[in-house]
């Protein structure tokens, strides 16, 4: 009885992280619109950063590949620590160079962190495929 238990509350987190998953590559895609169309606050934002719009560019880039990595089974864990990297990046950002609080960015990586732990077995059968263990 508890092994059909587990694995209906294993699917019911799997779907679940799969909602999850999908909403946050749409608030990264959204993110990127923002970079990409140098619309405010992104523009003015990475003005005041100093990097020009290279920098944007960037960082708009990694916000659509962090997005596409999630919705790719294999990659959405992976995908995960990297937008976990790149939202503490923003955290930090909001805090040392602004002086703002940095809410959102730190709500984003802990819905990220939840993905990466999540899908933690997806990235170690990556890692075991990529060096061959």
């Amino acid at each position: 009885m508890t092994v059909v238990q587990r694995r209906g509350s294993g699917r019911v987190a799997n779907v679940v992280l799969w909602v999850l998953q999908v909403a946050v590559a749409g608030f990264f895609i959204m993110s990127a619109l923002g970079k990409f169309t140098g619309s405010e606050p992104a523009a003015s934002t990475f003005e005041a950063i100093g990097w020009g719009d290279w920098f944007r560019h960037l960082t708009g880039v990694l916000e659509v590949a962090g997005a596409a990595g999630l919705v790719v089974p294999v990659l959405a864990g992976v995908a995960g620590l990297a937008l976990v990297a790149l939202t503490a990046c923003a955290a930090l950002t909001e805090v040392l160079l602004f002086g703002g609080p940095p809410m959102l960015p730190l709500a984003v990586l802990v819905l990220c962190a939840v993905i990466a732990w999540g899908r933690r077995d997806a990235t170690a059968r990556l890692w075991a495929l990529v060096t061959g263990r």
